[in-house]
């Protein structure tokens, strides 16, 4: 049996073992933990139950990864995604009005539209239609998005009537935990500690009940409670509401994350193959939009790759057993359930801007020397947070690129789809009148 597994796995020829793979599943689950409690603490702005949602996590977050290893046999492990959780709970619900429940719907509909497209073999001529030049763009904006809303919980950042935002006030017990959890994991993270962001937001937690800012009232939620998100999702109110432009925002994010996880983790595995291809593209892809249908029906917002996968590529995973044994820790963490509620918003806020932080490194990647990249790029980037709208970043940064294109007399070089998805765009801000 276990040499079957081993061959299956391709042991030998990846130059592995258990141990080697064991550790590296360990490592991946520590560096990526911190989702655990920060996917709660931002749905349940939603209304959505923060143990129902702590439970999805675990549950997605555990089945998407075991799928990933056991079907596509590569060491990439899975979440609810950084990013889409915010733009479900402050874009989506909070910004359109739609109900959670819709919102899972939506999110449903985006698997679905996802795993067709894969099965169909079209995923590839959608994306090489979209301009690559901006990929990086939307990751940059989204960790901008990500960065608003971490000061925004911490309180370092506060609504002003005359300037719109203004600096919170520090002397505040939370903002002065956040800055220290904050201080805290960026000197962890630079000394490679794994589980950086998980230890400042336990220290920051600690110091919340020290402080008497947060109550411990231990109890463990019924059955009921931790399940209450299993199965709630709307799809007939989704598609009744002709939500096509947010299945649209969550399907792209989820096109463009998933690249650029793919790409980084198979380089740093020295997975890719002697023509630059990713094996088994197709079954990554499948594994990754049945978790996306996986996890609205559990109740969360959008699974996908987690780049920290290459934290276990580090400590020598190199087969899909790295994924396995991270989704088997994701399960056990559903006894987690009770903690819940306990994690302060500011304690978590360190979190979101590291990973914002992380996320601001791809504008190196933009060619800011041309304009006809450069100022797309640039409108993608500052209208994600400044609308506090993926979608809007996407419809204006796609559109500009497509229209300063066209006027440089360098129209040949945006594909067909993008001038169809501009003239969309445009409609759509005409006929709302904002996004």
């Amino acid at each position: 049996m276990i040499a079957t597994l081993e061959r299956y796995f391709e042991f030998d020829s990846l130059h592995t073992n258990w141990r080697t793979e064991i550790l590296a599943g360990l490592t991946t689950f520590v560096t990526m933990a911190y989702i655990i409690f920060v996917n709660p603490a931002i749905l349940s702005q939603t209304g959505m139950p923060a143990a129902g949602v702590m439970t999805a996590t675990c549950v997605s977050a555990g089945f998407a990864s075991i799928l990933m290893g056991a079907y596509a046999r590569y060491p990439i492990a899975l979440a609810p995604g950084m990013g889409l959780n915010a733009y479900f709970t402050y874009s989506v619900v909070k910004g359109m009005g739609v109900s959670w429940q819709t919102a899972l719907g939506a999110v449903f509909l985006s698997g679905i539209a996802f795993l067709l497209l894969t099965l169909a073999g079209v995923r590839e001529k959608l994306v090489s239609s979209l301009p690559r030049e901006l990929y990086s763009a939307v990751a940059v904006g989204i960790g901008l998005f990500i960065a608003l809303i971490g000061f925004r919980n911490a309180g370092l950042v506060v609504s002003d009537p005359n300037t719109g935002l203004a600096l919170g006030n520090l002397r505040s017990a939370g903002p002065a935990l956040a800055l220290g959890g904050l201080v805290l994991a960026a000197g962890l993270e630079a000394r490679k500690v794994r589980g950086s962001l998980l230890i400042a937001i336990a220290a920051a937690t600690a110091l919340s009940l020290a402080l008497g800012l947060t109550r411990f009232e231990p109890r463990t939620p019924g059955f009921a409670e931790m399940f209450s998100t299993f199965g709630a999702l709307d799809i007939r109110g989704a598609w009744g509401l002709g939500l096509a432009e947010i299945v649209l925002a969550f399907l792209f994010v989820d096109l463009f994350d998933n690249l650029g996880t793919l790409v980084g983790v198979t380089k740093k595995a020295g997975l890719l193959s002697a023509s630059g291809s990713i094996p088994r593209v197709d079954r990554i892809l499948t594994a990754d939009s049945v978790a996306t249908i996986a996890g609205s029906l559990a109740g969360t917002s959008t699974v996908v790759s987690y780049i920290e996968s290459t934290a276990g590529l580090v400590a020598g995973g190199r087969s899909g057993v790295t994924a396995i044994v991270t989704g088997l820790l994701f399960l056990a963490s559903i006894a987690a359930a009770p903690l819940a509620g306990l994690i302060p918003a500011f304690a978590t806020a360190p979190a979101l801007i590291l990973v914002g932080a992380a996320m601001a490194s791809h504008a190196a990647e933009i060619e800011w020397r041309d304009i006809a990249t450069a100022l797309p790029a640039f409108v993608t980037i500052v209208a994600i947070p400044f609308t506090f709208s993926i979608a809007n970043g996407i419809a204006l940064g796609f559109s500009s690129f497509a229209l300063v294109r066209l006027l440089a007399g360098r129209g040949r070089e945006v594909s067909p789809l993008l001038y169809v998805l501009t003239a969309l765009f445009a409609a759509r801000f005409v006929w709302l009148g904002r996004g």
